[in-house]
């Protein structure tokens, strides 16, 4: 008994020491974000899951559109990195390994994980339309995982779900439990109730980041309206990544506020 007692207390200990020193800010936005699980842990599983999910998909590994997916990837991946050593950021993409992939798939999804892996969904194509708008959800899926959204998602779900148990011991330990945070904390997940979403704060932050990333990557911007006129004009499915999604009106709104702010003249012409 006095042993479990002492667990209990170190464990809570390392919780709040993780909790006082787990504190970033986010490029761009300058947001203070807490992560509380380690992002080369995240890296690791990310890599051996991603893998698994290929595996038990059906890749398009040729043609146009693939090609179009790794050639905007490849180019925003690398406008992006340029973007963060400017702002001494560059440990955001610490042990990335960008890769990029096209999965036939009817759902309007796109994600990408730690370590750059990033998926698209053949049925996010037809809204894309052109090479353009395929940029503007790939900046907007980079953006996440620059801003480590999912790291804090998952720090979230693992505090409601593991209590103040070390939150990386389930990680280390790829239990199916760890495993299940990592894939809906990155909208891998199929079923839209049990995925951890995205809030409309980071949905945003993501938005404003990807324009930055896209606009340095040699894309127009201001294209991005239009892609998210169309997505509001698809229908009614809710694509998996953009759950609990801001209200399309006031999105296309803060999008053109942010492309007419100083912030993107800024960090667009360094």
């Amino acid at each position: 008994m006095t042993q479990n007692i002492f667990m209990k207390k170190l464990i809570t200990l390392c919780f709040l020491i993780g909790v006082l020193f787990s504190c970033t800010r986010v490029p761009i936005s300058g947001r203070k974000q807490m992560n509380l699980h380690s992002e080369q842990s995240l890296i690791e599983m990310s890599t051996q899951q991603y893998a698994e999910f290929l595996s038990n998909s059906e890749v398009v590994t040729y043609g146009e559109e693939t090609e179009m997916v790794k050639r905007v990837g490849k180019k925003m991946a690398k406008a992006t990195e340029l973007f963060l050593k400017k702002n001494n950021a560059l440990d955001r993409v610490k042990g990335f390994d960008w890769e990029f992939n096209l999965v036939r798939n009817e759902q309007l999804n796109a994600w990408c994980m730690p370590g750059g892996k990033i998926c698209f969904y053949t049925g996010i194509l037809k809204v894309t339309e052109d090479e353009t708008g395929l940029a503007v959800v790939m900046g907007h899926e980079i953006a996440h995982a620059i801003a480590r959204h999912g790291n804090e998602r998952m720090s979230k779900g693992g505090m409601v779900n593991l209590g103040s148990q070390v939150l990386d011991v389930a990680i280390s330990e790829q239990s199916e439990a760890a495993r299940y945070l990592l894939l809906n904390a990155y909208g891998v997940g199929t079923t839209v109730g049990y995925v951890l979403p995205f809030s409309r704060k980071h949905e945003l932050e993501a938005d404003m980041m990807g324009l930055v990333f896209m606009q340095l990557a040699g894309y127009d911007a201001g294209k991005a309206v239009d892609f998210w006129k169309r997505m509001s004009e698809n229908g009614t499915e809710v694509p998996e990544f953009l759950s609990t999604h801001p209200n399309d009106e006031m999105r296309v709104q803060k999008i053109r506020e942010f492309l007419k702010s100083d912030d993107f003249w800024k960090y667009t012409n360094q």
